[in-house]
Order: C-alpha cells, then structure tokens, then sequence
C-alpha cells in the first residue's frame, strides 16, 4: 500500500484532542471513539491530563496544602505536561499510532489564563506541543456542566470552582464564575486555533456519529495494524 503522508506535525501518526469543561462529556466521546478506532483495527494510544507521574505527587501535595499560585499552577501542570508529551504522546505519534488525548496544551491556555496568567507567556511556555490534527471542543453552558455534575453526585473540587481566587465563599456560586471565565477562554481559542465545535447538549449517539464522520477523511488510506503486518 502506499505510503501514508506525514501531517503538519511531521509524524505518520495522527493527533486526536478532546477539550471542553468538566462535565462537557469529551472524556465519555473520547473513551468510545478510542474503542471504536480500536475495534476496527487502528493501533490507539489513549492518554489524558494530570497523567505523568513525574509531579501528579507534588501538584496533588501543593493543592491540598493551599500552595499553588496562578502562576506556580501554571508551571506545575506545564512540566506534568511536557513529561507527558516526551514519554506518552510523541512515541506513539514517531511510532505511526492514532494518539487520542482527553485535554491537551490548550486546557492549560484556557485555564491559566482564566485564573490570571498572561495567555502570550503561557503559550510559550508550550511552544514544544505541535498542532493536533483535529482538536473537538465540547461546547456546554456552564448551567448544564453543573447540572450534571450535581445529578452524578461527583463532588465539586476546590480548584475546579475557583476558590483559590476569592471568586465566592460559595461552592456553587464560585465554580460558576470560574467555569464562566474558562468557557470564555475556551470559545476565544475555538476561534483562533480552528477547533471542531461540538454540541455536547445532543444524545451520546448523535455525538459519536458525528465524530466518526468528521474523521473520516483523516484515516482514508491510514494504515491499521493489519496493513502493517501485511506490509512486513
């Protein structure tokens, strides 16, 4: 078969991102799509934020201890990120796999520049991370996020409202001001970096379909694993 061509990124693999606030339900889309590519024979990398181990102890201390500034939060999340990148994410890509990500640099541009951190600085700081190939945002009012958050029984986290701003006393008031503010980080970026908006108010099934769909020129032609034994 004929060779697959690189993308912007210059890797044969493909860079799939899922952004959105909490309760949005990218991580629920992003979970099935990464089945779904799997069971039709992709080789998927799935990997998702806050999951290298090199500081989850330090920021999971720092948070419960009150210590983390803005910009301390800022820097944390960016290096957690970037051991992330070097040790989960790039391989795959070099390697030729579909790496679906739940979040990617693009929460930290919205949620650091939420809380106060200057958007320019916080970009360079990921200057390392190239362009996904798609980027779903996960549009929702922030009503519906609470909502549903409240209807799982999940508990709101202290971090995830904002209290460390002085938004609120309340709870619920303060993670609406927070999420607020980061919907509003989160739209101005949709613009900028070209997102897919997706409408996460419609049925699981809808979502999915349409996901599957947007994908489809993306994979014409891109290897599963079956090619590639064939191939060797």
């Amino acid at each position: 078969m004929p060779e697959t061509p690189r993308a912007s990124h210059g890797f044969p693999g493909r860079l799939l991102v899922f952004e959105g606030l909490d309760g949005s339900g990218k991580s629920t889309q992003a979970a099935l799509l990464g089945k779904w590519l799997s069971a039709r024979g992709y080789r998927v990398f799935f990997t998702e934020w806050n999951s290298s181990e090199l500081v989850a102890n330090v920021i999971r201390r720092g948070k419960k201890k009150g210590l983390l500034t803005p910009t301390t939060f800022s820097l944390l999340h960016a290096t957690d990120f970037a051991d992330r990148f070097d040790r989960q994410i790039l391989p795959p890509l070099r390697a030729g796999y579909l790496v679906v990500c739940d979040r990617y640099a693009y929460t930290a541009f919205a949620r650091d520049a939420a809380r106060g951190c200057d958007p320019d600085w916080v970009r360079t700081i990921y200057s390392f991370a190239p362009r996904p190939d798609r980027t779903f945002y996960f549009r929702v009012g922030v009503s519906v996020t609470l909502r549903r958050k409240i209807a799982s029984r999940l508990k709101i986290n202290y971090y995830e409202a904002g209290m460390d701003l002085g938004l609120s006393d309340d709870l619920e008031e303060s993670y609406t001001k927070f999420q607020t503010r980061l919907k509003r980080e989160y739209d101005r970026i949709a613009e900028t970096d070209r997102f897919t908006i997706v409408d996460s108010t419609r049925p699981v099934e809808a979502i999915q379909a349409e996901l599957r769909s947007n994908l489809a020129p993306l994979l014409e032609n891109f290897p599963t694993g079956a090619d590639l034994l064939h191939d060797g």
